[in-house]
């Protein structure tokens, strides 16, 4: 099969869907591979290396004009006809943009999303999310720790002694577990909130505090278990309790790691404005739900409503970091652990022979496949 790796066009994106690693074991399952020049070099991947891998050096046409395209995030509106009608894009396609996914069912292609993958014990070695959010939850922290104005750790000195900084973390899914971790690493003093009752133990397993709110009905409790690995909206009695909770632990804090993402749906507002006010000059938050809030002031915020997607601001003392895509700033590692991720998909529908076999009985197919024939196949 002709397998072609694009480069990525949109603004921000450092990432490549192939590394040499992956590219070498396609091209040793007998597929020919096509990458566009420079295409991994924002990520510290050579052409030469790609080219010793085995790979085909091309433009962006013949990388495109492929049987099977991976990208890491879905095709622009001007590289959409670069496509053959019938061929396969597999990428990270945000799969509840209805009209991304009309567009690419309209090109006449297949694509697969996946965003949409369950979240099961055999999908974890094409978990794209988990993957990437990982690295976003690390990156979080660094951030935060570049734009603070003070030390993390606690130091003494001749000078006297620093105390370290107070970090809460909203949200305890793989970003938020792995911006835990990281601060902890660096020394910080943590807290950490999640609707979840279950991630308790994980958050005190990695050093950090459970802030605890109480579940009054059996409403809250069943929405708390979440769904596929995710957390559901919670009833508005327990979300005044915890919006009240942490305004207080927040007024406490030097750094916030906001992460709450609900798939298609706007992301929770956890920090309001009154909160930002009542924060200590110089302190940050970094909200990785940037552009994905309710809308606010005629643009979208994230888990705090004064966050602007890709831009630093500061609001009453409060630098508020709202970059969309923190995986990118880690370009290389990202790029490994996402084309891994595809390397780990193509097996459910590619044969050994190296013929397409897309098999919809199989579950992890059937999620992720977006657009067939023409059709969008999975509703937003």
């Amino acid at each position: 099969m002709h397998i072609g790796v694009p480069a990525e066009t949109r603004a921000n994106e450092t990432r490549v869907a192939a590394t040499p690693e992956t590219v070498k074991k396609y091209v040793a399952q007998g597929h020919r591979v096509t990458i566009q020049k420079g295409a991994g070099a924002a990520a510290s991947f050579t052409d030469e290396a790609f080219a010793d891998a085995g790979a085909e050096l091309v433009d962006a046409a013949a990388a495109f004009n492929a049987d099977l395209v991976l990208k890491v995030q879905s095709p622009t509106v001007e590289e959409l006809p670069l496509m053959k009608r019938g061929a396969v894009l597999v990428g990270m396609l945000d799969p509840f943009n209805a009209e991304n996914a009309a567009q690419l069912a309209a090109a006449g292609v297949t694509a697969f999303s996946l965003e949409a993958a369950p979240r099961t014990t055999r999908a974890q070695s094409l978990d794209v999310l988990s993957s990437q959010a990982n690295i976003a939850g690390y990156k979080a922290v660094l951030v935060a720790a570049e734009r603070y104005p003070r030390f993390l750790p606690m130091l003494m000195t001749a000078a006297g002694t620093v105390k370290a900084a107070r970090v809460l973390v909203l949200g305890a899914g793989v970003a938020g577990l792995q911006a835990i971790a990281t601060a902890k690493r660096l020394g910080a003093v943590i807290e950490a909130s999640d609707v979840r009752p279950a991630v308790k133990e994980q958050i005190e397993s990695l050093g950090a505090k459970f802030v605890d709110v109480p579940y009054e009905t059996q409403e809250e409790r069943e929405a708390a278990e979440g769904v596929g690995g995710y957390a559901r909206p919670m009833p508005p009695s327990w979300l005044a309790r915890q919006s009240a909770l942490v305004h207080e632990r927040a007024k406490q804090a030097d750094i916030i790691i906001s992460t709450a993402l609900i798939p298609g749906r706007p992301a929770p507002t956890l920090i309001n404005v009154e909160t930002v006010q009542a924060m200590k000059p110089g302190s940050v938050i970094v909200d990785l739900a940037a552009g994905r809030g309710p809308e606010f002031e005629g643009r979208r915020g994230g888990n705090c409503p004064l966050t602007e997607a890709d831009q630093v601001v500061v609001r009453h003392g409060v630098t508020i970091v709202g970059f969309t895509n923190l995986a990118s700033m880690v370009a290389a590692d990202a790029s490994s652990l996402y084309a891994r991720n595809l390397l780990d998909f193509l097996k459910l529908i590619v044969t050994k022979e190296g013929a397409l076999n897309i098999d919809l009985a199989d579950d992890i197919v059937a999620a992720t496949l977006l657009a067939r024939d023409g059709e969008v196949t999975r509703k937003a």
